[in-house]
């Protein structure tokens, strides 16, 4: 693999590693609203806080998105098989590469679409909680501009099997989430 490729695979799976911190902390930071909310809603202990439900709303739509990000980076959306398993490598690549153009083109209008989203969220402020809409309508963009850069990895190991470089083809053949 060339200096460039695997100096953009070694920056991919750092900034891989920060979307799955990123969605933990998020996990664990949606428990407390979550929390008070069941208290406060069974016991007469604290009172119901009217923001708990903005802030984990908030909390989800990230959470479902990075989350969305991860699983195009690992390989884990699910999937339909309609068309007949490949046989050999060249065949599953060529397959790999029909379903990451349409995911490319669902990706496009995430990225068109976010970035005019981010920018009337801009001018908006959540009520409850004070948030700027920006930094929740802007997740949209950031998860369209993700799932770009995981694509592009993705193609690229496929058009490196069918142009026969070896370690893409053991990539592929060690790829436990491809079907065969």
């Amino acid at each position: 693999m060339s200096g460039f490729l695997v100096a953009a695979r070694r920056i991919l799976n750092g900034y891989f590693r920060v979307l799955q911190v990123i969605v933990t902390g998020l996990m664990g930071l949606m428990i407390i609203p979550v929390s008070l909310q069941i208290f406060s809603r069974y016991t007469g202990i604290i009172p119901r806080y009217i923001w708990t439900e903005e802030a984990a709303r908030f909390c989800f739509i990230w959470i479902i998105l990075l989350g969305a990000t991860i699983a195009v980076r690992e390989g884990t959306h699910f999937e339909v098989d309609v068309l007949p398993t490949p046989k050999n490598p060249k065949g599953e690549a060529i397959i790999r590469l029909v379903v990451y153009t349409f995911m490319l083109i669902f990706t496009m209008v995430f990225v068109l679409n976010g970035y005019a989203y981010a920018l009337f969220g801009y001018n908006q402020t959540s009520e409850l909680t004070g948030i700027n809409m920006a930094f929740i309508h802007g997740v949209y963009l950031l998860a369209g501009m993700s799932w770009f850069l995981f694509l592009g990895e993705r193609v690229l190991l496929a058009v490196g099997v069918l142009l026969g470089n070896k370690e893409a083809i053991a990539h592929l053949k060690g790829d436990h989430h491809v079907a065969r």
